[in-house]
């Protein structure tokens, strides 16, 4: 964590979030793994990536983000249609 806030300290640059990507690593109980394999199998639309920023985007504007970024990945999940949920 403090590699990423030391970063955002000395990189002034505007972001521009559509743009700018991160690699992220994390460990997943089995159970999430089997499930998100299972639900990206069964629906074509969807994959890992589009999963995860879906789950995080809802996750963060829940609890409160008001990014706008963040915002429009949320609303446009909302709106995307899926075979199942």
């Amino acid at each position: 964590m403090d590699q990423i806030s030391q970063s955002i300290l000395t990189d002034n640059k505007p972001l521009d979030c559509a743009s700018n990507k991160v690699s992220l690593e994390t460990e997943l109980s089995e159970t999430l793994y089997n499930t998100m394999k299972d639900f990206v199998l069964s629906n074509p639309t969807w994959d890992q990536y589009k999963l995860i920023n879906s789950a995080l985007a809802t996750f963060l504007v829940q609890n409160g983000c008001t990014d706008n970024s963040v915002s429009e990945i949320y609303l446009n999940q909302l709106f995307t249609p899926s075979k199942s949920f």
